[in-house]
């Protein structure tokens, strides 16, 4: 049973989730270009993306998000803060990039829950994960994910 949604406030923030590495795979990043409807056959074309001076095929702006959701246990935040999942929304995401990743990087994902806050008198409960990405210790982005949390009380 979840906890109430009055339990989800900024008590939250700071609240990690268990990092875990990803394998970047050509195969993979082929198959995200085209179900995303990507032309520019950097992303998919090992020479073209050499031509364009990338070492491999670089990753997608938004391929990130989807490694991001490999933890070994995704929704573990959700149900360690007591949110039902069926009353949740996906609200936004952001991307900050400081370097390019490429197939047959190993990225290293860390989050934590950096903001949590409340509309329409309670009735919207608003999470902020802030996920930190790095290859060999060094930063390649920063990802920001909130989701919607609704109360059903309300």
């Amino acid at each position: 049973m979840s906890a109430p949604m009055s339990d989800l406030d900024a008590s939250a923030i700071g609240t990690r989730i268990p990092a875990h590495t990803a394998q970047v795979e050509r195969g993979r990043l082929r198959s995200f270009a085209a179900a995303t409807g990507q032309t520019d056959p950097t992303y998919t074309d090992l020479d073209a993306a050499r031509r364009a001076g990338h070492r491999d095929l670089p990753v997608p702006p938004t391929f990130l998000f989807c490694l991001d959701l490999e933890r070994p246990t995704p929704s573990t935040l959700y149900a360690d803060l007591g949110i039902d999942p069926r009353t949740i929304l996906h609200g936004e995401q952001e991307f900050t990039y400081h370097a390019t990743a490429y197939a047959g990087d190993t990225l290293a994902f860390c989050s934590e829950v950096t903001d949590v806050y409340a509309k329409k008198g309670g009735a919207l409960r608003f999470l902020v994960r802030t996920t930190e990405v790095t290859r060999d210790g060094e930063p390649v982005a920063r990802l920001r994910a909130t989701v919607v949390v609704r109360d059903p009380r309300h």
